[in-house]
Protein backbone atom coordinates (compact mmCIF):
# COMPACT_ATOMS: atom_id res chain seq x y z
CA UNK A 1 0.00 0.00 0.00
CA UNK A 2 1.35 3.41 -0.28
CA UNK A 3 -0.14 7.38 -0.40
CA UNK A 4 2.33 8.85 -2.76
CA UNK A 5 1.80 9.51 -6.20
CA UNK A 6 6.04 8.44 -7.35
CA UNK A 7 4.99 4.94 -5.87
CA UNK A 8 0.76 4.82 -6.30
CA UNK A 9 -0.05 1.88 -8.89
CA UNK A 10 -2.48 4.43 -10.08
CA UNK A 11 0.34 7.53 -11.14
CA UNK A 12 3.10 6.17 -10.79
CA UNK A 13 4.18 6.04 -14.48
CA UNK A 14 2.65 9.91 -14.57
CA UNK A 15 5.78 11.17 -12.54
CA UNK A 16 8.33 8.88 -12.83
CA UNK A 17 10.33 5.34 -14.14
CA UNK A 18 10.23 1.78 -13.11
CA UNK A 19 14.53 2.09 -13.37
CA UNK A 20 14.58 5.25 -11.44
CA UNK A 21 11.80 3.48 -8.47
CA UNK A 22 14.43 0.43 -8.35
CA UNK A 23 17.19 2.62 -7.47
CA UNK A 24 15.32 4.06 -4.45
CA UNK A 25 13.52 0.96 -3.50
CA UNK A 26 13.58 0.07 0.03
CA UNK A 27 15.11 -3.15 -1.10
CA UNK A 28 17.60 -1.42 -2.73
CA UNK A 29 18.36 0.98 0.15
CA UNK A 30 19.11 -2.17 2.20
CA UNK A 31 21.43 -3.75 -0.27
CA UNK A 32 23.14 -0.34 -0.38
CA UNK A 33 23.74 -0.53 3.29
CA UNK A 34 25.14 -3.90 3.31
CA UNK A 35 27.69 -2.90 0.23
CA UNK A 36 29.03 -0.49 2.93
CA UNK A 37 29.21 -2.40 5.81
CA UNK A 38 30.90 -4.88 3.67
CA UNK A 39 32.99 -2.36 1.97
CA UNK A 40 33.89 -0.68 5.29
CA UNK A 41 34.98 -4.36 6.34
CA UNK A 42 37.66 -4.60 3.30
CA UNK A 43 39.19 -1.34 3.67
CA UNK A 44 40.01 -1.86 7.64
CA UNK A 45 41.19 -5.37 6.18
CA UNK A 46 43.92 -3.71 4.16
CA UNK A 47 44.46 -1.00 6.45
CA UNK A 48 45.16 -3.67 9.27
CA UNK A 49 42.54 -2.29 11.84
CA UNK A 50 40.51 -5.29 11.93
CA UNK A 51 42.57 -9.40 10.72
CA UNK A 52 43.41 -9.42 7.09
CA UNK A 53 41.20 -12.52 6.09
CA UNK A 54 37.76 -10.76 7.73
CA UNK A 55 36.82 -8.15 5.37
CA UNK A 56 36.66 -10.76 2.35
CA UNK A 57 34.82 -13.66 4.21
CA UNK A 58 32.24 -11.08 5.44
CA UNK A 59 31.78 -9.73 1.35
CA UNK A 60 31.10 -13.04 0.69
CA UNK A 61 28.72 -13.84 4.25
CA UNK A 62 26.84 -10.66 3.44
CA UNK A 63 26.03 -11.54 -0.10
CA UNK A 64 23.62 -13.99 0.53
CA UNK A 65 21.93 -12.83 3.79
CA UNK A 66 17.88 -13.09 3.52
CA UNK A 67 16.34 -9.95 5.10
CA UNK A 68 13.33 -9.22 6.99
CA UNK A 69 11.70 -6.19 5.93
CA UNK A 70 9.18 -6.40 8.13
CA UNK A 71 11.37 -7.04 11.09
CA UNK A 72 13.26 -3.77 10.22
CA UNK A 73 10.59 -1.98 9.86
CA UNK A 74 9.41 -2.91 13.28
CA UNK A 75 12.47 -2.09 14.79
CA UNK A 76 13.13 1.02 13.11
CA UNK A 77 9.86 2.36 14.35
CA UNK A 78 11.89 1.65 17.70
CA UNK A 79 15.31 2.63 17.03
CA UNK A 80 14.43 5.62 14.54
CA UNK A 81 17.20 4.68 12.10
CA UNK A 82 17.33 0.82 10.34
CA UNK A 83 20.74 0.40 10.82
CA UNK A 84 21.05 -0.89 13.87
CA UNK A 85 18.23 -3.68 13.09
CA UNK A 86 19.82 -4.26 9.86
CA UNK A 87 23.22 -5.18 12.19
CA UNK A 88 21.16 -7.47 14.05
CA UNK A 89 20.11 -9.51 11.05
CA UNK A 90 22.93 -9.49 9.90
CA UNK A 91 25.35 -10.94 13.03
CA UNK A 92 22.46 -13.59 13.30
CA UNK A 93 23.36 -14.56 9.36
CA UNK A 94 27.29 -14.59 9.99
CA UNK A 95 29.59 -16.97 11.37
CA UNK A 96 30.23 -14.84 14.88
CA UNK A 97 33.91 -15.13 14.23
CA UNK A 98 33.82 -12.29 11.72
CA UNK A 99 30.09 -11.26 12.55
CA UNK A 100 31.60 -9.32 15.76
CA UNK A 101 33.85 -7.29 13.18
CA UNK A 102 30.17 -5.62 11.12
CA UNK A 103 30.20 -1.77 11.82
CA UNK A 104 33.85 -1.50 12.77
CA UNK A 105 34.46 2.27 14.19
CA UNK A 106 31.14 3.16 12.18
CA UNK A 107 28.22 5.30 13.33
CA UNK A 108 24.44 4.91 12.04
CA UNK A 109 24.81 8.34 9.70
CA UNK A 110 28.08 7.04 8.22
CA UNK A 111 26.25 3.97 6.72
CA UNK A 112 23.42 5.89 5.53
CA UNK A 113 24.84 8.38 3.97
CA UNK A 114 27.35 5.99 2.15
CA UNK A 115 24.20 4.25 1.13
CA UNK A 116 22.34 7.30 -0.03
CA UNK A 117 25.58 8.54 -2.50
CA UNK A 118 25.17 5.31 -3.66
CA UNK A 119 21.99 5.57 -4.74
CA UNK A 120 22.31 9.59 -5.94
CA UNK A 121 25.41 8.15 -7.52
CA UNK A 122 23.26 5.46 -9.86
CA UNK A 123 20.48 7.57 -10.03
CA UNK A 124 22.70 10.66 -11.47
CA UNK A 125 23.35 8.23 -14.27
CA UNK A 126 19.74 7.81 -15.39
CA UNK A 127 19.04 11.79 -14.76
CA UNK A 128 22.16 12.22 -17.37
CA UNK A 129 21.05 10.00 -19.95
CA UNK A 130 17.79 11.55 -20.30
CA UNK A 131 19.37 14.32 -20.37
CA UNK A 132 21.03 13.74 -22.88
CA UNK A 133 18.79 12.26 -25.03
CA UNK A 134 16.72 15.45 -24.27
CA UNK A 135 19.68 17.28 -25.53
CA UNK A 136 19.53 15.07 -29.06
CA UNK A 137 16.40 16.11 -29.22
CA UNK A 138 16.45 19.88 -29.04
CA UNK A 139 19.65 19.76 -31.77
CA UNK A 140 17.18 18.12 -34.02
CA UNK A 141 14.43 20.71 -33.37
CA UNK A 142 16.37 23.60 -33.30
CA UNK A 143 18.36 22.03 -36.94
CA UNK A 144 15.29 21.80 -38.60
CA UNK A 145 13.41 25.06 -37.45
CA UNK A 146 16.34 26.93 -37.58
CA UNK A 147 14.79 29.07 -40.48
CA UNK A 148 10.81 28.48 -39.66
CA UNK A 149 9.43 32.28 -38.41
CA UNK A 150 7.00 32.24 -36.13
CA UNK A 151 5.60 35.00 -33.70
CA UNK A 152 7.69 35.92 -30.51
CA UNK A 153 5.78 37.20 -27.88
CA UNK A 154 6.52 38.82 -24.59
CA UNK A 155 3.61 39.56 -22.20
CA UNK A 156 1.62 36.49 -23.70
CA UNK A 157 1.33 39.23 -26.69
CA UNK A 158 3.19 39.40 -30.38
CA UNK A 159 6.78 41.04 -29.43
CA UNK A 160 9.14 41.02 -32.56
CA UNK A 161 9.33 37.60 -34.89
CA UNK A 162 11.83 34.84 -34.37
CA UNK A 163 11.91 31.02 -34.89
CA UNK A 164 10.72 27.94 -33.78
CA UNK A 165 14.90 26.58 -34.03
CA UNK A 166 15.57 29.84 -31.98
CA UNK A 167 12.74 29.17 -29.42
CA UNK A 168 14.18 25.29 -29.14
CA UNK A 169 17.72 26.69 -29.05
CA UNK A 170 17.11 28.56 -26.02
CA UNK A 171 15.47 25.39 -24.33
CA UNK A 172 18.95 23.81 -25.29
CA UNK A 173 21.18 26.23 -24.04
CA UNK A 174 19.58 25.72 -20.57
CA UNK A 175 20.24 21.90 -20.85
CA UNK A 176 23.64 21.88 -22.01
CA UNK A 177 24.42 24.18 -18.74
CA UNK A 178 22.77 21.24 -16.85
CA UNK A 179 24.87 18.66 -18.32
CA UNK A 180 28.45 20.78 -17.37
CA UNK A 181 26.67 21.01 -14.23
CA UNK A 182 25.46 17.24 -13.83
CA UNK A 183 29.97 16.66 -14.28
CA UNK A 184 31.00 19.35 -11.72
CA UNK A 185 28.41 17.62 -9.22
CA UNK A 186 29.61 14.26 -9.70
CA UNK A 187 33.59 14.89 -9.24
CA UNK A 188 32.59 17.61 -6.43
CA UNK A 189 29.25 16.24 -4.40
CA UNK A 190 29.52 12.01 -4.65
CA UNK A 191 31.65 11.68 -1.26
CA UNK A 192 32.49 8.85 1.01
CA UNK A 193 31.24 9.50 4.69
CA UNK A 194 32.75 7.73 7.40
CA UNK A 195 33.50 9.97 10.52
CA UNK A 196 32.39 7.78 13.68
CA UNK A 197 29.86 8.89 16.94
CA UNK A 198 31.05 12.73 16.48
CA UNK A 199 32.98 12.49 13.09
CA UNK A 200 36.17 12.41 14.86
CA UNK A 201 37.36 8.84 14.14
CA UNK A 202 38.02 8.44 17.42
CA UNK A 203 36.86 4.87 17.47
CA UNK A 204 39.97 3.92 15.40
CA UNK A 205 42.64 5.79 17.40
CA UNK A 206 44.41 9.12 17.34
CA UNK A 207 47.04 8.81 14.60
CA UNK A 208 45.61 8.96 10.69
CA UNK A 209 44.48 4.94 10.66
CA UNK A 210 41.14 6.47 9.88
CA UNK A 211 41.32 8.66 7.64
CA UNK A 212 43.63 5.74 5.38
CA UNK A 213 40.39 3.49 6.38
CA UNK A 214 38.28 6.44 5.17
CA UNK A 215 40.48 6.86 1.59
CA UNK A 216 40.40 3.18 1.10
CA UNK A 217 36.41 2.92 1.84
CA UNK A 218 36.45 5.62 -0.84
CA UNK A 219 38.43 3.40 -3.07
CA UNK A 220 35.81 0.50 -2.28
CA UNK A 221 32.32 2.24 -3.13
CA UNK A 222 34.09 4.30 -6.12
CA UNK A 223 33.18 7.61 -3.92
CA UNK A 224 35.31 10.22 -3.60
CA UNK A 225 37.67 10.83 -0.14
CA UNK A 226 36.63 14.01 1.51
CA UNK A 227 39.11 15.99 3.46
CA UNK A 228 37.06 16.48 6.90
CA UNK A 229 33.76 14.57 7.75
CA UNK A 230 30.92 15.55 6.53
CA UNK A 231 28.05 14.50 9.26
CA UNK A 232 26.46 18.32 9.31
CA UNK A 233 28.01 19.77 6.03
CA UNK A 234 25.25 18.96 4.11
CA UNK A 235 26.01 21.51 1.26
CA UNK A 236 26.45 18.70 -1.30
CA UNK A 237 22.86 16.99 -1.05
CA UNK A 238 21.74 20.33 -0.73
CA UNK A 239 23.65 21.17 -3.88
CA UNK A 240 22.05 17.86 -6.07
CA UNK A 241 18.40 18.97 -4.82
CA UNK A 242 18.38 22.37 -6.41
CA UNK A 243 20.25 20.50 -9.30
CA UNK A 244 17.58 18.51 -9.72
CA UNK A 245 14.92 21.19 -9.11
CA UNK A 246 16.94 23.38 -11.69
CA UNK A 247 16.71 20.90 -14.77
CA UNK A 248 12.81 20.91 -13.41
CA UNK A 249 12.71 24.58 -13.71
CA UNK A 250 13.93 24.08 -17.44
CA UNK A 251 11.95 21.62 -18.02
CA UNK A 252 8.53 23.37 -16.81
CA UNK A 253 9.62 26.36 -19.21
CA UNK A 254 9.36 23.72 -21.80
CA UNK A 255 6.19 22.23 -20.36
CA UNK A 256 4.81 26.21 -20.15
CA UNK A 257 5.39 26.76 -23.50
CA UNK A 258 3.68 23.77 -25.11
CA UNK A 259 0.69 23.76 -23.34
CA UNK A 260 0.12 27.26 -24.26
CA UNK A 261 1.17 26.93 -27.73
CA UNK A 262 -0.52 23.43 -28.38
CA UNK A 263 -4.37 25.60 -26.88
CA UNK A 264 -6.46 26.04 -30.17
CA UNK A 265 -6.01 29.57 -30.16
CA UNK A 266 -2.34 28.64 -31.61
CA UNK A 267 -2.21 25.32 -32.08
CA UNK A 268 1.23 25.71 -33.12
CA UNK A 269 2.49 22.55 -32.10
CA UNK A 270 0.80 19.51 -30.57
CA UNK A 271 2.08 16.60 -28.01
CA UNK A 272 2.76 12.86 -30.22
CA UNK A 273 -0.60 11.67 -30.96
CA UNK A 274 -1.50 8.36 -29.00
CA UNK A 275 -5.29 6.87 -28.82
CA UNK A 276 -6.74 8.03 -26.08
CA UNK A 277 -3.96 10.16 -24.47
CA UNK A 278 -5.02 13.48 -23.03
CA UNK A 279 -8.92 12.32 -23.71
CA UNK A 280 -12.02 14.05 -21.84
CA UNK A 281 -14.57 11.25 -20.39
CA UNK A 282 -17.53 14.28 -21.36
CA UNK A 283 -15.59 15.72 -24.63
CA UNK A 284 -14.45 13.72 -27.08
CA UNK A 285 -12.58 16.51 -29.02
CA UNK A 286 -9.88 16.83 -26.25
CA UNK A 287 -6.26 16.22 -26.68
CA UNK A 288 -5.00 17.70 -23.63
CA UNK A 289 -1.13 18.32 -23.34
CA UNK A 290 -0.83 15.52 -20.55
CA UNK A 291 2.64 15.20 -20.59
CA UNK A 292 3.55 18.67 -20.41
CA UNK A 293 1.04 19.22 -17.29
CA UNK A 294 2.62 16.69 -15.31
CA UNK A 295 6.12 18.22 -16.33
CA UNK A 296 4.74 21.62 -15.07
CA UNK A 297 3.98 19.70 -11.70
CA UNK A 298 6.85 17.96 -11.31
CA UNK A 299 8.78 20.91 -11.44
CA UNK A 300 6.88 22.87 -8.63
CA UNK A 301 7.37 19.60 -6.60
CA UNK A 302 11.31 19.62 -7.44
CA UNK A 303 11.38 23.21 -6.21
CA UNK A 304 9.93 21.91 -2.96
CA UNK A 305 12.58 19.65 -2.67
CA UNK A 306 14.97 21.85 -3.24
CA UNK A 307 13.81 24.17 -0.03
CA UNK A 308 13.72 21.05 2.26
CA UNK A 309 17.73 20.43 1.40
CA UNK A 310 18.48 23.72 2.17
CA UNK A 311 16.48 23.37 5.35
CA UNK A 312 18.56 20.16 6.19
CA UNK A 313 21.44 22.08 6.13
CA UNK A 314 20.60 24.25 9.00
CA UNK A 315 21.87 21.52 11.72
CA UNK A 316 23.19 21.51 14.94
CA UNK A 317 26.76 20.61 16.55
CA UNK A 318 28.46 17.69 15.12
CA UNK A 319 25.03 15.53 14.82
CA UNK A 320 21.55 17.03 13.62
CA UNK A 321 18.48 16.23 15.63
CA UNK A 322 15.84 16.21 13.03
CA UNK A 323 16.97 18.25 9.68
CA UNK A 324 19.01 15.05 8.24
CA UNK A 325 15.46 13.43 8.32
CA UNK A 326 14.46 16.00 5.41
CA UNK A 327 16.55 14.53 3.00
CA UNK A 328 15.28 10.74 3.63
CA UNK A 329 12.22 12.12 1.90
CA UNK A 330 13.60 14.96 -0.68
CA UNK A 331 16.43 12.82 -2.07
CA UNK A 332 14.26 9.90 -3.33
CA UNK A 333 10.94 11.85 -4.33
CA UNK A 334 13.34 14.23 -6.13
CA UNK A 335 15.23 12.19 -8.35
CA UNK A 336 12.07 9.86 -9.29
CA UNK A 337 10.41 13.10 -10.13
CA UNK A 338 13.22 14.71 -12.14
CA UNK A 339 13.49 11.49 -14.21
CA UNK A 340 9.79 11.43 -14.60
CA UNK A 341 9.81 14.96 -15.60
CA UNK A 342 12.83 13.86 -18.15
CA UNK A 343 11.18 10.95 -19.43
CA UNK A 344 7.73 13.05 -20.07
CA UNK A 345 9.42 16.02 -21.90
CA UNK A 346 11.43 12.98 -23.99
CA UNK A 347 8.18 11.58 -25.19
CA UNK A 348 6.42 15.30 -25.97
CA UNK A 349 9.65 16.98 -27.81
CA UNK A 350 10.53 14.00 -29.91
CA UNK A 351 7.06 13.32 -31.14
CA UNK A 352 6.14 16.69 -30.92
CA UNK A 353 3.57 17.92 -34.48
CA UNK A 354 4.93 21.23 -35.75
CA UNK A 355 2.27 23.11 -37.28
CA UNK A 356 4.33 25.57 -39.36
CA UNK A 357 1.05 26.81 -41.78
CA UNK A 358 -0.64 28.32 -37.98
CA UNK A 359 3.07 29.79 -36.84
CA UNK A 360 3.25 31.64 -40.34
CA UNK A 361 -0.91 32.26 -40.25
CA UNK A 362 -0.22 33.63 -36.51
CA UNK A 363 2.86 35.77 -37.59
CA UNK A 364 1.07 37.58 -40.23
CA UNK A 365 -2.27 37.98 -37.89
CA UNK A 366 -1.16 41.51 -36.71
CA UNK A 367 -1.28 42.63 -40.25
CA UNK A 368 2.05 43.88 -39.71
CA UNK A 369 2.16 45.15 -36.13
CA UNK A 370 4.68 42.83 -34.57
CA UNK A 371 7.41 44.81 -37.32
CA UNK A 372 6.33 48.02 -35.54
CA UNK A 373 10.34 47.87 -34.03
CA UNK A 374 11.28 47.21 -37.73
CA UNK A 375 9.64 50.49 -39.15
CA UNK A 376 10.83 52.48 -36.35
CA UNK A 377 14.58 51.58 -36.37
CA UNK A 378 14.13 51.57 -40.00
CA UNK A 379 12.90 55.44 -39.96
CA UNK A 380 15.18 56.21 -37.38
CA UNK A 381 18.29 57.07 -39.21
CA UNK A 382 15.72 59.38 -41.28
CA UNK A 383 13.53 61.06 -39.02
CA UNK A 384 15.44 60.12 -35.39
CA UNK A 385 15.05 57.52 -32.99
CA UNK A 386 11.89 59.08 -30.80
CA UNK A 387 10.27 60.92 -33.95
CA UNK A 388 10.27 57.66 -35.68
CA UNK A 389 8.87 56.14 -32.64
CA UNK A 390 6.04 58.41 -31.97
CA UNK A 391 4.99 58.07 -35.73
CA UNK A 392 4.86 54.32 -35.88
CA UNK A 393 3.08 54.55 -32.43
CA UNK A 394 0.48 56.41 -33.69
CA UNK A 395 0.34 54.74 -37.45
CA UNK A 396 0.18 51.46 -35.43
CA UNK A 397 -3.01 52.89 -32.93
CA UNK A 398 -4.66 53.41 -36.66
CA UNK A 399 -4.14 50.22 -37.76
CA UNK A 400 -5.60 48.66 -34.91
CA UNK A 401 -8.60 50.66 -34.59
CA UNK A 402 -9.56 50.41 -37.87
CA UNK A 403 -8.15 46.91 -38.62
CA UNK A 404 -6.19 47.86 -41.36
CA UNK A 405 -2.56 46.52 -42.20
CA UNK A 406 0.48 48.38 -40.72
CA UNK A 407 1.26 48.79 -44.13
CA UNK A 408 -1.59 50.92 -45.95
CA UNK A 409 -1.32 52.84 -42.82
CA UNK A 410 2.42 53.98 -42.89
CA UNK A 411 1.65 54.30 -47.16
CA UNK A 412 -0.38 57.22 -46.59
CA UNK A 413 1.51 59.02 -44.22
CA UNK A 414 3.84 61.74 -46.47
CA UNK A 415 6.39 62.61 -43.05
CA UNK A 416 7.13 58.68 -44.00
CA UNK A 417 6.68 58.64 -47.46
CA UNK A 418 9.19 61.42 -48.21
CA UNK A 419 11.54 60.16 -46.57
CA UNK A 420 11.47 55.89 -47.70
CA UNK A 421 10.06 54.38 -50.78
CA UNK A 422 6.68 52.57 -50.60
CA UNK A 423 8.84 48.93 -51.56
CA UNK A 424 11.14 49.88 -48.30
CA UNK A 425 8.32 50.20 -45.81
CA UNK A 426 7.10 46.59 -47.48
CA UNK A 427 10.59 45.72 -46.46
CA UNK A 428 10.37 46.79 -43.16
CA UNK A 429 6.76 45.17 -42.39
CA UNK A 430 7.93 41.82 -43.78
CA UNK A 431 8.10 39.97 -40.87
CA UNK A 432 10.68 37.33 -42.47
CA UNK A 433 13.46 40.25 -42.84
CA UNK A 434 13.32 41.02 -38.90
CA UNK A 435 14.88 37.95 -37.85
CA UNK A 436 18.03 39.62 -36.30
CA UNK A 437 20.77 36.78 -35.48
CA UNK A 438 18.14 34.44 -34.21
CA UNK A 439 19.08 32.12 -36.61
CA UNK A 440 23.02 32.70 -35.86
CA UNK A 441 22.49 32.29 -32.25
CA UNK A 442 20.69 28.73 -32.92
CA UNK A 443 24.34 27.91 -34.84
CA UNK A 444 26.05 29.04 -32.37
CA UNK A 445 24.12 26.75 -29.72
CA UNK A 446 24.51 23.99 -32.24
CA UNK A 447 28.13 23.93 -32.30
CA UNK A 448 28.09 24.09 -28.15
CA UNK A 449 26.02 20.68 -28.55
CA UNK A 450 27.52 18.86 -30.82
CA UNK A 451 25.68 20.05 -33.87
CA UNK A 452 26.43 20.98 -37.26
CA UNK A 453 24.99 24.50 -38.02
CA UNK A 454 22.33 25.13 -40.62
CA UNK A 455 20.62 21.42 -40.96
CA UNK A 456 21.65 20.33 -44.30
CA UNK A 457 17.79 19.01 -44.95
CA UNK A 458 16.58 21.94 -43.88
CA UNK A 459 13.30 23.33 -45.92
CA UNK A 460 12.50 26.84 -46.89
CA UNK A 461 9.66 27.88 -44.57
CA UNK A 462 8.05 28.22 -48.26
CA UNK A 463 9.00 24.83 -49.03
CA UNK A 464 7.76 23.16 -45.84
CA UNK A 465 4.12 25.07 -45.72
CA UNK A 466 3.89 23.53 -48.95
CA UNK A 467 4.74 20.53 -48.22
Amino acid sequence: MTCAAIDSRVFRNLFGTEEIRNVFSDEAYVRYLIDTEAALARAESKVGVIPEDVGEALTEALAGVKIDFERISRETDIVGYPVLPLINQLVEQVPADIAKYIHWGATTQDIMDCASVLQIKQGLKIVKRQLHQLIDCLRGLSERYRDTPMAGRTHLQHALPCTFGYKCAVYLSGLLRHAERIEEIERRCLLVQFGGAAGTLASLGNDRTGLHVRAQLAHELDLKNPSITWHTARDTIAEILNFLALIGGSLGKIAYDIMIMCSNEFSEVAEPFVPHRGASSTMPQKRNPISSEVVLAASKLLRANASLGLDAMVVDFERATGPWHLEWVAIPEAFVLCVGALHQTNFAMGGLVVNTDNMDTLLCSTKGLIVGEAVMMGLAPSIGRQPAHDVVYAACKTAIENGRPLLDVLAENEEITAKVSTAQLAQFCNPINYLGASQHMVDDILKIAGGKGKFAGTLSPTEERAG
